[in-house]
């Protein structure tokens, strides 16, 4: 089980990193903002995650390798000739950074569960809940803060509520099919529901300014 966690946070960090770290570029941000881009998508969500927990200091702090892989990440993103082949057309670039947004988000919502069942599991299902989608979205959303969009969370294809699904599923399942394959199912749950967002254009309703059709004064 510590092998399969293991692996799973390197994905997860690989793939925010790289999200990070295209967004940067997008932002057209010299090496230095592209790196810390990159390392705050990949390791935020768990430090946010560690500090609701009051695990202190922060894992990322204890272990480096999380850091190390997310710099590596996010250096070679902006290698000229991987950047070149990520830019090959506007529609490709966008694909890579919504694939890897995805998957970063469902790997890291099963595994702010997995770290608060460690902890907190008598705590109830709520606190499990809340880790396992601030765990998901905490990187995201510093990404986009620090890159000066509106993040993900807010207008972005049922973005926290796909990381709430998988993370309700992975809660129910985890005492019936054990940790393992419910961390499968819960990512793989956060994952599909991204995907077919993305494809149906699904997305929750949305407020109206109506001032702009004057009828607020």
């Amino acid at each position: 089980m510590d092998t399969f966690v293991f692996i799973l946070e390197i994905i997860g960090t690989v793939a925010f990193a790289v999200s990070g770290a295209m967004t940067a570029i997008k932002k057209h941000m010299d090496v230095l903002g592209v790196v810390i881009l990159g390392l705050t998508t990949a390791v935020g969500g768990g430090i946010i995650r560690d500090l609701v927990l009051g695990n202190t200091p922060p894992n990322t702090f204890r272990n480096s390798i999380y850091a190390i892989v997310a710099v590596c990440t996010s250096l070679v993103i902006f290698f000229p000739f991987v950047r070149r082949f990520l830019s090959r057309t506007h529609k490709f670039y966008d694909a890579i950074l919504f694939f890897m947004d995805s998957l970063g988000l469902a790997i890291f919502t099963v595994m702010g569960i997995f770290a608060a069942s460690e902890t907190a599991w008598n705590h109830g299902m709520f606190l499990l809940l809340f880790v396992g989608v601030i765990t998901g979205v905490g990187g995201g959303v510093l990404r986009d803060i620090l890159a000066g969009n509106t993040p993900y969370i807010f207008v972005k294809h049922i973005y926290a509520c796909a990381s709430l699904s998988g993370a309700v599923a992975c809660v129910i399942l985890w005492p019936w099919i054990g940790s393992l394959y419910a961390m499968i199912v819960g990512a793989a749950v956060v994952f599909v529901l991204r995907i077919l967002a993305a494809h149906f254009k699904w997305n929750l309703p949305r407020a109206k300014d109506f001032s702009t059709e004057g009828e607020l004064k």
